[in-house]
């Protein structure tokens, strides 16, 4: 099982910018995607379809904001849209399907650069997560989360820590989260094959320079419970793949 997560930014624009003719080289089985920006039916996806996937969309209320995607050549036994908690389905956050025994959920998680308010709203929903993943691991103990999570864990996974120690995305208590997380039966699949620094997932657009000198965060992740831990068979991020502002992170399963 080949997966790729991706925030692309806009599906739309990443399509303009040869996310198609990219696809078409084969990178993965199973693609999920955040921050699509649109619904099922403003995509023309007959060259996905071409290509073998099947599409499956939650979509924000809102037009034009959040929302997640999943194309798969691997048909899933079952589809949920969403994760019950009203706002984040108000904003299209989760979408989740089950191959087999595997439970794989899509997710993007909010960001709290915008102020105070979605910063707030920020560690509101990471609370609810962790408590609904808590659940979820007791009925499906075989969990790939995917997605941006909008957080830099470790000073290894960001270009400025210093420099950052109080920005959105990386701040103490964000990075707690990330590591209650991980203590809780979770494994960074990117991490536990790489402990190399300087691999980054995420650039800012503010200033064009930034990707070229690589001065970018981590935050994009695919994670998996212990019960898949052993699994692992690759994972790497793949930044020379520029159709967003992000890259894509990738893993492959045995």
């Amino acid at each position: 099982m080949r997966i790729i997560s991706y925030n692309v930014n806009g599906i739309r624009a990443a399509t303009r910018k040869g996310l198609i003719d990219w696809l078409q080289t084969n990178p993965a089985d199973i693609l999920c995607l955040q921050e699509t920006k649109a619904r099922q039916e403003d995509v023309d996806c007959t060259p996905f379809h071409a290509m073998g996937y099947q599409d499956f969309w939650f979509s924000a209320e809102k037009k034009g904001y959040s929302g997640v995607a999943v194309f798969t050549k691997i048909k899933p036994d079952h589809v949920e849209l969403g994760n019950g908690h009203g706002q984040s389905d108000q904003e299209g956050r989760v979408i989740q399907l089950d191959f087999g025994d595997i439970r794989l959920i899509n997710a993007y998680f909010p960001s709290g650069t915008s102020g105070d308010e979605r910063q707030q709203y920020k560690y509101q929903w990471l609370n609810e997560c962790y408590n609904w993943l808590e659940k979820l691991k007791k009925k499906h103990p075989q969990l790939i989360l995917c997605g941006d999570y909008n957080i830099a864990h470790q000073e290894i996974d960001i270009h400025d820590p210093k420099g950052n120690k109080n920005s959105s995305g990386f701040q103490p208590a964000e990075r707690a989260w990330m590591t209650k997380l991980f203590e809780s039966g979770w494994t960074d699949t990117f991490r536990k094959i790489n402990l190399e620094p300087h691999h980054y997932s995420w650039w800012s657009q503010r200033f064009p320079s930034v990707r070229l000198q690589n001065k970018g965060w981590r935050i994009d992740y695919i994670n998996v419970t212990s019960a898949l831990e052993k699994k692992i068979k690759e994972a790497y991020l793949l930044p020379t793949v520029k159709h967003s502002d992000h890259c894509p992170v990738y893993l492959a399963l045995k």
